[in-house]
């Protein structure tokens, strides 16, 4: 059983500017949930021309109340509260050359529970990639070309007219009950009485409806998280075109102070992500 969520937009800025936001998002107003992001490996191929990054993040959140009526908290590690902290695994592969970023999120945490895989791709418009494979000459030909990394303290996004097309996917698989699962039709197989082998058909079915329940509550709070996403991408792309990278890294200081100053509402006046999902 796996459940499956796929959505479709577009990011009025050039290419360059979605990606390289892309990797500075955090942290920002719609993101108070993210506690730390550390790079641990960075490797850029010059023959090929893409950029391959893994970086590790750590989020917490509150579990849904669905989840906790469902699942003990001694198997999730939550606190009484339902609080709790996660590490996500997150790869991407920048292709400079043809325009296209690919990346991968996973949750390390709970996977027993509910496995979470979110991929998206960052594509530039074909007749603009097709320019620009023809003039690049490595990763700084390619920043300097669009502007969005220019070697000054005003640097800025120009307006271009350019767009990038973003499709994202969430696969939620739940694989809790599996073990027990599993021992039981063991110890069933060994036995020939019939009572027991039908016992252990209904506890099946019993396992398998409450992985359906899980991955519903799962993609529920995809579903809701991907506007907050959105929107935290778009606070990063407007400091950069208002004041370039010094914006964006000012921004990030100012968003950091608060969340560990223990502030989730002190970002303007933006609605805060809820992470709650009854």
């Amino acid at each position: 059983m796996v459940k499956f969520y796929a959505s479709t937009d577009n990011y009025p800025y050039p290419f360059p500017a979605v990606t390289l936001a892309y990797f500075l998002r955090y942290p920002n107003p719609y993101s108070t949930h993210v506690v730390s992001t550390d790079t641990i490996s960075r490797h850029y191929d010059p023959e090929t021309q893409k950029l391959t990054t893994i970086r590790l993040h750590l989020k917490r959140s509150k579990l849904p109340s669905a989840v906790l009526r469902l699942v003990p908290r001694s198997i999730l590690g939550a606190s009484a509260s339902g609080d709790t902290q996660s590490f996500i695994l997150e790869k991407s592969i920048v292709d400079i050359k043809n325009g296209r970023m690919d990346t991968e999120s996973q949750n390390l945490e709970w996977r027993g529970v509910l496995s979470v895989v979110e991929r998206q791709s960052f594509i530039r418009p074909m007749s603009a990639a097709q320019e620009d494979a023809k003039i690049f000459q490595g990763m700084e030909g390619a920043a300097r070309r669009h502007g969005f990394l220019s070697f000054g303290p005003d640097a800025k996004v120009e307006d271009t007219c350019e767009s990038t097309d973003v499709h994202s996917s969430v696969t939620l698989h739940s694989h809790i009950g599996e073990k027990w699962k599993k021992k039981r039709n063991a110890e069933d197989s060994t036995d020939d009485d019939e009572q027991p082998q039908k016992m252990g058909f209904f506890k099946s079915w019993s396992t398998a409806s409450l992985q359906r329940s899980i991955e519903m509550i799962g993609l529920k709070r995809a579903r809701r998280s991907q506007p907050n996403a959105k929107e935290g991408m778009k606070v990063v792309l407007e400091r950069m075109r208002e004041g370039g990278l010094v914006a964006v890294l000012e921004g990030m200081r100012r968003d950091r102070e608060a969340i560990l100053g223990g502030h989730p509402h002190a970002f303007s006046n933006r609605r805060p992500p809820n992470d709650d999902d009854e």
